[in-house]
């Protein structure tokens, strides 16, 4: 009788044995940060505090002195590609960085040269960028008034590396900017009539400006925009006679990184001379409409 009544009970011991898990206790552990200190007690995170804030207080007392420069406000490399420079940020450190001081060897150096040239270094002509940063200033102030009154731009660049710089360059002028990267077609100017085909319609063939990027190679398109009075702006290097442009820049033409902080300088003030004539365009038409509202105001009777 007795064995009945405990066998229900052993039974459900089994049940709750073979079902029931114990809770498992995990002891957290804490470690101050930049040490290999484990916080057990309270003694030691009183301690940790106390760390903290004395190197929070020398952080907060040394955080004003020493350099602000970082990754992002320094010239890097890559930043010709990413972050064009504008005519007032353009630098002599940021030339140097792009290899533009470089020119050709010392037996290549054209006698037009000289006053550009620095100094001979390793064979080497050495070009003088403190001359080279006021004149690309020189080109961009053009480029920008010719936006400014309208007027069309071309980029010239037929080398393969210079291509989608002078298409991104014509961009930022939206309709006022155009490129050449293939060959410089002879006639293009001289001979446009023929050459376009143009029979009894007003086109506008003519460009107000051209920048070139490698003028030795663009020999032909020199001399068309010379016979038809065009404004030329170029990159010259050591073997170039500076001449043969309007407004030489001297600078190494065989580095793309140069060629981009140059057209991006370029590129940039004729945007800023876009937005101005766009910005005159709104101004006058609001002085126009203002005029007839008075016109108007005047002829009511009173």
């Amino acid at each position: 009788m007795a064995s009945q009544t405990l066998r229900p009970w052993l039974t459900a011991t089994k049940c709750l044995r073979r079902h029931y898990k114990p809770p498992i206790i995990i002891r957290t552990m804490y470690t101050a940060p930049g040490s290999d200190m484990t916080l057990q007690s309270q003694e030691d995170w009183r301690l940790m505090q106390e760390n903290r804030a004395r190197f929070k207080l020398l952080y907060n007392l040394f955080n004003e002195y020493g350099s602000t420069q970082t990754r992002d406000n320094i010239f890097q490399p890559h930043h010709a590609y990413t972050h064009v420079l504008g005519p007032s940020q353009a630098t002599l450190s940021a030339l140097v960085a792009s290899g533009a001081h470089f020119g050709h060897t010392k037996t290549l150096m054209n006698p037009n040269f000289m006053p550009y040239a620095y100094g001979v270094r390793a064979g080497l002509t050495i070009i003088d960028l403190d001359q080279t940063l006021p004149l690309l200033r020189r080109a961009a102030n053009v480029v920008r008034a010719i936006a400014q009154r309208g007027g069309t731009i071309i980029f010239v660049g037929t080398r393969p590396e210079l291509r989608e710089i002078i298409r991104k360059a014509a961009g930022r002028l939206d309709e006022q900017g155009y490129h050449i990267g293939e060959r410089w077609l002879p006639g293009t100017l001289t001979n446009r009539k023929q050459l376009f085909q143009i029979e009894g319609q007003d086109y506008r063939t003519t460009p107000d400006l051209v920048i070139l990027l490698n003028p030795i190679a663009n020999m032909n398109a020199i001399r068309e925009c010379a016979i038809q009075h065009i404004p030329t702006i170029g990159i010259v290097d050591s073997n170039v006679d500076p001449r043969i442009v309007m407004y030489p820049i001297p600078a190494n033409d065989e580095s793309p990184r140069t060629a981009q902080i140059i057209s991006g300088v370029l590129s940039i003030a004729g945007r800023e001379g876009v937005l101005a004539q766009k910005e005159e365009e709104k101004e006058s038409k609001r002085r126009a409409d203002r005029k007839v509202i008075l016109e108007r105001l005047a002829g009511q009777p009173a």
